[in-house]
């Protein structure tokens, strides 16, 4: 079953300095209807002005991961990193028994577009933990690429949960196998592509149970997606 969430239904709040869409209830935002989806607890699609950001806020016992779609993100913690995420990058943080991060928008001319996913961890309470990595287009030109999952050779995530980022061309296809059991969650981040058939714009998301295999076929020159494989 494919179950569309459209783009226009996710809850919106614009602050002036931060214009965000929150796919799951989040701060003011509360659906019933859309608490999460299995491990998955957060898709924040978010645009901060130029020179702005989230002070320094704490996290405990969640996977975090941090996609910057474009411009550049500034980013400082309690475990002593201080780095600036710029489009294309991607982090993961173990908030584990507590972390305290800042995020700013790195650029006093430019906004920064970016998205922030929250995972519910398998185990509670670990070592707080940080990863970056850029990834580059032809990872992901036309397949879905590997960013985080709990295996080695990818970021590592402590849920059994398995994130892809791909991009796929007007007219291509990419196919992913869900093994028995499994669900999925597949967000457009840009452009348009069809999943079994089912159109989606930006923005826009299905949720997959009991499918076997799904075919994503790019409608646009430039789409994206991010795909979860979930337990």
């Amino acid at each position: 079953m494919i179950t569309l969430r459209k783009s226009n239904e996710r809850g919106h709040a614009n602050h002036g300095w931060l214009d965000t869409y929150h796919t799951f209830s989040f701060a003011d935002y509360f659906d019933r209807g859309h608490m999460g989806f299995h491990s998955l607890r957060v898709i924040n699609e978010d645009r901060v002005a130029a020179g702005q950001g989230f002070g320094a806020h704490g996290h405990d016992n969640m996977e975090i991961l941090t996609y910057v779609l474009s411009g550049a993100l500034a980013h400082k913690d309690s475990m002593g990193n201080v780095e600036t995420l710029r489009a294309g990058e991607l982090q993961r943080m173990s908030a584990g028994t507590g972390i305290v991060h800042s995020e700013y928008n790195a650029s006093k001319t430019e906004p920064v577009h970016f998205l922030q996913i929250w995972l519910r961890p398998g185990e509670k309470n670990l070592t707080p933990s940080y990863e970056q990595m850029k990834l580059e287009a032809e990872q992901k030109a036309n397949k879905l690429f590997l960013a985080a999952s709990p295996d080695a050779g990818a970021m590592k995530i402590h849920q059994d949960a398995r994130v892809l980022i791909g991009d796929v061309g007007a007219g291509k296809e990419v196919t992913y196998d869900l093994a028995p059991g499994r669900a999925a969650w597949l967000h457009a981040i840009r452009g348009g592509v069809a999943v079994d058939g089912v159109e989606l714009g930006a923005g826009d998301a299905v949720a997959v149970t009991g499918e076997s295999r799904l075919v994503v076929k790019g409608k646009d020159e430039k789409s994206e997606v991010l795909l979860f494989d979930l337990g």
